[in-house]
C-alpha cells in the first residue's frame, strides 16, 4: 500500500500525506489537488475506493457505425472520456451489417432513458434518408447531436470536419509536386460528405490545375468506404493515367496502396497517395501515409459540450461548427513523374554532354 501511495504521490505531484487524506474521504483537501489525485488513480490503473466513485448523471447513447474503421473508435474514445469527466456514463451502440439498425438502436437506448445521444456518420449523413426519425426523437424529449454529414431539415448542432477545405489541401500538395493527373477515391454519391470532397476537389483542380468540372469527372471514382473500395477505386483511376490518387480514408488509401503494387507499381515514386482521416497507427504503415488529419480531439469534445448545454436546458445554436482539417506530409506521396521518363522526352530535351541522366529509365 505504501508503494502504491509513493506511485500516486508522484504521479498526481502531492504528497503521501495528501493522497492518504483523499482516498480516505477526509476534509481539507482542495477540490482542484483531490482531482489530481482521483486523475493519478486512473491513470495508473488502480480501482478508486467505492465512497469517491462519482454518481452517474446519467446515460449518453453514442451511435456509431462498424468499427472496422479505426476512426471511429477513436472519436468514441474522445467521446466517451468527454462525457465521462462531465459524471455521464457513455453507452456504445455499434452498427454491423446484418445487426441493428440506427433506428433500433435510438429505440433501444430511448427505452434505457438516456439523457442525451451523439449520432456519428449516421443517417443524417444521407441524402435520400428521410430525417423526420430525428423530429420524431426530439419530440420524445431526447436532446441530440450529429456528427460528419449535416441536413438543414433537421434542427440540432452538428459538428464536421471540412472535406471541401481538406480536399483542397490535399490537390494543392499534390500539385505542388508536379502532378497533373490527379484522382479522386470516394464513397457512394448519397452522403453528404462525399459531396463536399467532390465539390473540394473541383475547386481545387480548378485554382492549381485550370480544370473545369467536365474535366474532373473521369478523374472520380465512387466505392466503398473499405480497403477493398480504395483498391477498385484506385485500379480505375490508375488505368485512366492517374500518377496520385486522394482517397476518402485512410482504409481506402491502403487499398489504393495495394491496387499500385499489384500493377508493379511503386508508391510513392510512380503512384502517390493520401489518406484522410490520420487514424492511428496509420503512420506505421509501409509506406508511411501522407494524410488529411480529423481533428477527432475538438470535435468529441465539442460534441458533447453541445449535447451537455442541451440536456441542461440552454441549446446550443441548431447550426454546423465546422473545424478545420490538417495536411500530414509522410513517406505516400512524392514528385510526380512528368519529365522522368526518357521515353517521354523529346531528344532535345536529353542530356548532350555524355553523362546518364539519373532521371532516366
Amino acid at each position: 500500500m505504501t508503494a502504491r501511495l509513493a506511485d500516486i504521490a508522484a504521479q498526481a505531484g502531492v504528497s503521501e500525506a495528501t493522497v492518504s487524506r483523499v482516498l480516505n474521504g477526509k476534509p481539507g483537501v482542495a477540490a482542484a489537488t483531490r482531482q489530481s489525485v482521483l486523475a493519478a488513480l486512473d491513470v495508473l490503473g488502480y480501482e478508486r475506493p467505492v465512497r469517491l466513485r462519482q454518481r452517474s448523471a446519467g446515460l449518453v447513447g453514442l451511435i456509431t457505425p462498424e468499427l472496422d474503421n479505426p476512426i471511429f473508435p477513436a472519436l468514441a474514445q474522445v467521446i466517451g472520456q468527454a462525457l465521462t469527466r462531465q459524471g455521464y456514463t457513455p453507452v456504445l451502440a455499434t452498427q454491423t451489417p446484418g445487426g441493428s439498425t440506427e433506428d433500433e438502436l435510438t429505440e433501444m437506448l430511448v427505452e434505457r432513458g438516456v439523457s442525451g445521444i451523439i449520432f456519428v456518420s449516421g443517417l443524417h449523413a444521407d441524402t435520400t434518408a428521410d430525417m423526420t426519425r430525428y423530429d420524431q426523437l426530439r419530440g420524445k424529449g431526447v436532446p441530440y447531436v450529429l456528427i460528419n454529414g449535416f441536413s438543414p431539415k433537421v434542427q440540432a448542432p452538428f459538428v464536421s470536419p471540412d472535406d471541401r477545405a481538406a480536399m483542397q489541401l490535399a490537390v494543392t500538395h499534390l500539385a505542388s509536386l508536379g502532378h497533373t493527373r490527379i484522382g479522386l477515391a470516394v464513397g457512394p454519391k448519397r452522403f453528404v460528405p462525399v459531396l463536399r470532397k467532390i465539390e473540394g476537389f473541383r475547386l481545387g483542380m480548378q485554382a492549381r490545375l485550370g480544370l473545369g468540372p467536365e474535366q474532373c469527372e473521369e478523374l472520380i471514382q465512387h466505392s466503398l468506404y473499405t480497403l477493398e473500395g480504395g483498391q477498385a477505386a484506385a485500379t480505375a483511376l490508375i488505368d485512366r493515367g492517374c500518377t496520385a490518387i486522394v482517397c476518402a480514408s485512410d482504409m481506402m488509401a491502403l487499398g489504393a496502396i495495394r491496387a499500385a503494387r499489384q500493377k508493379g507499381l511503386h508508391v510513392p515514386r510512380d503512384v502517390s497517395v493520401v489518406g484522410f482521416d490520420d487514424s492511428p497507427l496509420i503512420a506505421f504503415t509501409d509506406p508511411p501515409l501522407t494524410t488529411i488529419r480529423q481533428p477527432v480531439q475538438a470535435m468529441g469534445q465539442a460534441a458533447v459540450r453541445a449535447l451537455l448545454e442541451e440536456i441542461g436546458g440552454t441549446p446550443a445554436p441548431h447550426s454546423e461548427f465546422v473545424f478545420m482539417p490538417e495536411l500530414v506530409v509522410r513517406g505516400s506521396t512524392a514528385s510526380g513523374p512528368q519529365g522522368q521518363r526518357s521515353s517521354e522526352r523529346p531528344s532535345s530535351e536529353r542530356r548532350s554532354d555524355g553523362v546518364e541522366d539519373p532521371t532516366d529509365g
